[in-house]
């Protein structure tokens, strides 16, 4: 990590006085900075040195994340280079390292440049989720990363929440769309009958299931162009119509998955039991109330339906 980068980062933080959650220490220094001080509450203490390539990138990160912790956390920097003493005692042989102190013990740690969610989540199992308010930022971050398409790292975040508390609905829900945006359709199977049966109706799970039910029907339709060629020989085809919706859905084209459905429910309400209507709704439940095309689907939905 940089040197002086104590100063830098204690400079930063807005809610508590200069060196109060980011500091150096020395080898004398570290009982009272460390030991004593985690009594109070968890300190981590990063292990570095300047030629360490990796606890440059990793520096930003963590000083970034104990921040946010408003208080919750201290983080204690220590050049190996100047005080090699503790960690030699500590038996740290590669660098950057980071140790938790809890009351006086270490407690847990990591090794390496960890992205910022996987130091959230390390942050997360050491404060027991209070970090970050009403709203876990694990849980925020792993949305996040789903919205914006990144399935595969939304799932590593959602097994770090899983990792620190195995029944936390919200992240199996959460896994379940991630392998089924990948395809990976029984391991969303499996991640879903983990959830309590006193949970399964829980929002993010039915959201979950619908996405699943909605994905495995696509699987049977065939393929978007050959729909659409169908589609465009005969616009009265509603079973075709049908199809492509959800081939459109599962192909991430929400918006025009929800036009051709609206198609069907404005030439024929009645049309498979109005099943367009209710592979409408089906759809708002995969992809959540706040969901754009959930909310403009609605929008012209209800306008055909009341007109």
């Amino acid at each position: 990590m940089l040197q002086n980068g104590g100063t830098t980062a204690a400079a930063g933080v807005a809610e508590a006085p200069a060196g109060a959650l980011i500091k150096d220490t020395t080898t004398q220094g570290f009982i009272a900075d460390v030991v004593e001080e985690s009594k109070r509450q968890p300190v981590l203490v990063d292990f570095w040195a300047p030629w360490c390539g990796p606890c440059k990138q990793l520096t930003p990160v963590i000083e970034k994340v104990v921040k946010a912790a408003k208080g919750k956390v201290k983080l204690v920097k220590m050049n190996i280079d100047e005080h090699p003493a503790i960690a030699g005692q500590m038996g740290i042989q590669s660098i950057p390292a980071v140790i938790a102190f809890v009351n006086g013990q270490p407690a847990d740690g990591f090794m390496g440049a960890l992205p910022e969610a996987q130091v959230v989540a390390f942050l997360e199992r050491l404060t027991k989720g209070k970090i970050g308010g009403d709203e876990p930022d694990l849980l925020k971050a792993a949305e996040t990363a789903l919205a914006a398409g990144d399935a595969a790292h939304a799932a590593e975040i959602y097994a770090q929440a899983l990792a620190a508390d195995s029944a936390n609905v919200a992240a199996l829900a959460g896994l379940a769309r991630c392998y089924v945006v990948t395809g990976a359709l029984e391991q969303a199977k499996q991640t879903l009958a983990l959830v309590p049966e006193s949970k399964r109706n829980d929002a993010a799970v039915a959201a979950a299931r619908a996405a699943l039910e909605l994905a495995e029907q696509a699987k049977s339709v065939g393929p978007v162009g050959e729909l659409e060629a169908k589609v465009a020989a005969n616009p009265l085809d509603h079973q075709a119509r049908f199809d492509l919706a959800a081939a459109l859905n599962a192909a991430g084209k929400r918006a025009d998955a929800v036009n051709h459905l609206l198609d069907i429910v404005k030439r024929d309400r009645k049309w498979n039991d109005d099943g367009a209507r209710k592979q409408l709704v089906q759809f708002f439940e995969a992809w959540g109330p706040a969901d754009a095309a959930t909310v403009e689907g609605r929008r012209q939905l209800s306008s055909i339906l009341f007109s």
